[in-house]
């Protein structure tokens, strides 16, 4: 698959991700700044979702991962994927650059497409690469037919959440445990999901 989505920015081209392509991708800037977080506040009926102003700013930047699992360069060429076929990662190449890209898996028993991780380069950010990324894994959804797209966010990145909304994402679900004993340790985990329509 190579091509420029719709809703993109100009000269950007999508694909399927290569081995070659593991560096860039592990190398892409993900770190942003907010000045809202989401709070989670918790009454006798559950929770609720607040967006907050915080002052200073919330910076964040993530730890290094591996990639490899997520189906990075698993396999050769356009329509490659990984061995089993549920897993696959895209690119989003300016000038043959790597300046985002979105890795997924889909699980058969709930007919879920996860949005394992989905980046892009800070300079390249709110020129729609990150949508027309999301429309490449959507496409994955649709040919596995999946029910529905799904991701976890961190309540700190309202960028990304706001994003997601954008996107046509809901809030369905939340762990306020999942980052217990990590360097996220006091955010939660917010889910979000949208139909495969």
């Amino acid at each position: 698959m190579t091509s420029a989505a719709r809703g993109s920015a100009a000269g950007i081209v999508y694909r399927l991700a290569r081995p070659g392509d593991a560096g860039a991708i592990e190398a892409l800037d993900s770190s942003f700044t907010t000045d809202t977080v989401f709070a989670v506040e918790v009454g006798e009926a559950g929770f609720t979702l607040r967006e907050t102003p915080v002052d200073p700013p919330v910076r964040k930047v993530f730890p290094p991962e591996e990639h490899d699992e997520q189906g990075v360069g698993a396999g050769a060429g356009a329509g490659a994927e990984d061995s089993a076929g549920d897993a696959r990662t895209y690119v989003a190449l300016d000038d043959g650059r790597v300046c985002g890209f979105a890795a997924a898996g889909y699980s058969s028993w709930n007919r879920r497409l996860t949005v394992e991780d989905i980046e892009v380069a800070p300079a390249h950010r709110g020129r729609g690469i990150g949508r027309a990324l999301m429309e490449c894994v959507a496409g994955f959804a649709r040919e596995r037919g999946a029910d529905h797209l799904w991701l976890e966010v961190s309540s700190v990145n309202a960028p990304a959440v706001h994003a997601y909304r954008r996107m046509g994402f809901a809030f369905c679900g939340l762990d306020t445990a999942l980052y217990g004993g990590t360097p996220a340790a006091g955010e939660q985990a917010l889910f979000m999901s949208r139909p495969c329509s």
